[in-house]
């Protein structure tokens, strides 16, 4: 079992910036993937950012070049730098670490909601 802890996030206003930050405990493994997701009201859960253990990184088209993802594996932890921030970010976001590899998991965080005033 893993547990994922998210604090960050918030109002901000357009244009400004926000940091969100994800700590994993219990039993994880290596070459799994870190990754926060975002679901705004009505529409579908979307993938923001993810990073590997590699440190290989995947950025959703909308944040490449306003956010940016990184990782310390060992603190198994994961924050996102959002700068430059829309209106059209404001979402509830989700920490999220998956492994698609024996032993698989997937597990989600609570959410946590950032708001983007215009």
């Amino acid at each position: 079992q893993v547990q994922l802890e998210e604090s960050g996030g918030g109002l901000v206003q357009a244009g400004g910036s926000l940091s969100l930050f994800c700590a994993a405990s219990g039993r994880t493994f290596s070459a799994d993937i870190m990754g926060w997701y975002r679901q705004a009201p009505g529409k579908e859960r979307e993938m923001v950012a993810t990073v590997t253990s590699g440190g290989r990184t995947n950025y959703a088209e909308s944040v490449e070049g306003r956010f940016t993802i990184s990782r310390d594996n060992a603190r198994t932890t994961v924050l996102l730098q959002m700068n430059s921030l829309k209106p059209e970010d404001t979402a509830v976001y989700y920490c999220n670490i998956n492994r698609p590899y024996i032993p698989r998991y997937n597990y989600w965080g609570q959410g946590t909601q950032v708001t983007v005033s215009s």
